[in-house]
């Protein structure tokens, strides 16, 4: 018997089908964000990274062009397995033969080389508008400045993303997500805080005024407490996002390392699943603040996962990741994080939530709790390792010996 047979077996006494774990696990589609590769740098600007959001350390080998970014990119997804889409940010507009376009001007036709890519690969493309690290950021202010050629400049960014976003849907054949994140806000305390959320309602309007196919397209809107240089106010605050998402019927995007450090994810999904179709989240690793660790295999993405498993959601929710460590090695990033995200919806598919919910129904917590722990000694990595070796992924910690190579070879080459 191999040690996944007999897994099978313990997981079969409880109830667990592990092949049935396995496929629809196949199936579900992680969004990998592609600015793990080049540090948030993109190809459209030479501005440093701002708007609250900050990239620490310098270990070599960053992509710096569009052909290093995809082949990292190709490199680490030969290392993770299951379903991907790739999650691009506006910055990263590919323009050849010295051509240019700002932001408020950017086309289809600017990500044309994403869009072959992609198909080539069978996947997927999600989007995000990218409103910062420009000059056009005056006073750490975008879609919510009173000044009007500010404003503007960013609104019609807006726009000319959700007409990318519909490109990417038609040329892929999967729906697209576009999300809308702002850095804007204040250091300190505000004399007004009403009139720039005022002014962002009045630009996100602007933005949706843009027909889209809602089929296609789903937009939305992702929310901050604060971030470096905005420490007192920002204006996406979750209220101000949750109210606006269902005033306009779009998406609520919830980032886990973008509310307060007591604050978890995990609680919030089964209160929005009630009152949103879809919901989309970033899955990321805050360490006292939003500071974008790489994913581990933690209490809280697992809590995450089981969420979205024990609510019947896997095909309501938009899972991505989203974080940047330039202290490591930038492809075994993208790896570390989206292999452990993975781990933690198999551990939710492996875990008896009937039985779990019946339990505390009925007042039986003890036997609830006791099972609970129980179940974090089950043979799980086997039936983890039977997932990667039929995905055709290194098994275990075997990955990392394609990194070093990689890096000796390619990275350290640049």
């Amino acid at each position: 018997m191999t040690r996944y047979e007999y897994a099978k077996d313990m997981y079969a006494k409880i109830g667990i089908d592990t092949e049935a774990a396995i496929e629809k696990l196949s199936a579900l589609p992680i969004s990998m964000h592609c600015w793990q590769g080049d540090d948030v740098v993109g190809f459209d600007s030479k501005e440093a990274l701002s708007g609250g959001i900050q990239t620490t350390g310098n270990y070599p080998g960053k992509a710096t062009t569009p052909a290093e970014l995809m082949a990292d990119i190709d490199k680490a997804c030969s290392l993770i397995p299951g379903k991907k889409k790739l999650n691009l940010h506006a910055c990263y507009a590919i323009f050849e033969n010295g051509e240019f376009a700002d932001r408020d001007a950017i086309e289809p036709k600017h990500f044309a080389k994403w869009v072959e890519y992609a198909k080539e690969r069978g996947m997927g493309i999600d989007f995000n508008p990218t409103f910062f690290s420009h000059p056009m950021v005056k006073d750490n202010l975008t879609l919510s400045s009173p000044d009007e050629e500010t404003r503007t400049f960013w609104v019609n960014h807006g726009k000319a993303c959700l007409k990318i976003a519909e490109y990417f849907a038609n040329e892929t054949g999967v729906p697209c997500v576009m999300n809308i994140w702002i850095p804007d806000g204040y250091k300190d305390i505000p004399a007004d805080r009403f009139s720039p959320r005022a002014r962002f309602k009045k630009s996100l309007d602007e933005i949706l005024e843009v027909p889209y196919d809602k089929t296609k397209v789903y937009i939305t809107l992702e929310s901050k407490v604060f971030g470096i240089g905005l420490e007192s106010y920002t204006v996406g605050s979750a209220e101000f996002s949750l109210s606006y998402v269902n005033y306009k019927g779009i998406t609520p995007l919830m980032d886990n390392g973008h509310y307060h450090p007591t604050e978890v994810v995990s609680d919030k999904i089964s209160s929005l699943l009630l009152f949103n179709k879809k919901i989309a989240l970033h899955v990321t690793r805050g360490v006292r603040w939003d500071s974008d660790h790489v994913v581990i295999f933690d209490d809280e993405t697992k809590e995450i996962a089981k969420e979205i498993v024990a609510n019947d959601a896997l095909d309501r929710v938009f899972i991505a990741t989203d974080y940047f460590d330039a202290s490591i090695n930038r492809v075994a990033a993208w790896v570390i994080g989206l292999r452990n995200v993975q781990k933690a919806m198999l551990n939710a598919l492996l875990t008896p939530h009937a039985e779990f919910t019946a339990l505390q129904d009925s007042a039986n917590t003890t036997k609830l709790l006791a099972l609970q722990e129980e179940m974090k000694t089950y043979p799980f990595a086997d039936v983890w390792n039977e997932y990667c070796e039929r995905c055709g992924v290194p098994v275990g910690e075997n990955w990392f010996e394609e990194i070093e190579k990689y890096e000796a070879e390619v990275l350290s080459k640049r």
